[in-house]
């Protein structure tokens, strides 16, 4: 077994496709419109989806906001250096929530950003 994907419900497709790309630099891997239910399906990452777990991105056409509750944490994506990983999201117009520094109680190098629905992607230092 393995993960395929993780899905996230988003209010405005092309807004969130342009962060995933744009802002966090994944691929657009796929993207079907399923016009009898009213939703599109988008999937996007670093890899291709045999070899990797990707991102599902759902967009209820008749839906433009979501809440996200108290029950979802977080998306980690490891990369090289956080603090220059969180420099270009700033420079590509993201949003730094959690600057780069140790993670409380430990010493591993975390940062958090936010996607334009807002959930919560963490970069974890290599």
């Amino acid at each position: 077994m393995r993960i395929l994907h993780t899905m996230l419900r988003v209010g405005d497709l092309q807004r969130s496709i342009d962060f995933y790309t744009k802002v966090l630099g994944m691929k657009v891997l796929r993207q079907k419109d399923y016009p009898d239910g009213r939703f599109t399906l988008a999937f996007v990452g670093y890899g291709d989806e045999d070899q990797e777990a990707v991102l599902e991105l759902t967009h209820n056409w008749d839906t433009t906001k979501y809440d996200l509750g108290n029950g979802y944490g977080h998306v980690a994506l490891e990369v090289d250096d956080a603090y220059k990983a969180c420099e270009e999201v700033k420079k590509r117009g993201g949003k730094v929530t959690r600057e780069t520094g140790p993670m409380k109680h430990g010493t591993t190098i975390i940062a958090f950003v936010e996607d334009p629905d807002g959930y919560k992607i963490e970069f974890i230092q290599r």
